[in-house]
């Protein structure tokens, strides 16, 4: 059963994604067919970020997971039996 520090860290977590997903599916999806003098694209990035932080974003987990995969195989080898 998980504690309760543990469930208002999961409700944090979902309720950041739910908003993000929320956000950028209006800044990608919505946008486009409202006037570009509309005040609401005051609350937008340029439309050229809606491909670019995600693919950083995304680059950045490989790496990451790179780094993680690459440490816990160095930490995990066996030494090298020398043949005499």
């Amino acid at each position: 059963m998980a504690t309760a520090t543990d469930q208002v860290v999961g409700f944090g977590l979902v309720t950041f994604s739910a908003l993000l997903f929320v956000y950028y599916t209006l800044w990608i999806i919505v946008l486009p067919f409202i006037d570009s003098d509309h005040s609401i694209h005051r609350y937008f990035l340029p439309r050229e970020y809606a491909v670019l932080i995600p693919v950083v974003a995304g680059l950045l987990l490989l790496l990451f997971i790179g780094i993680f995969i690459t440490v816990v195989m160095w930490k995990n080898r066996k030494p090298v039996k020398k043949l005499d």
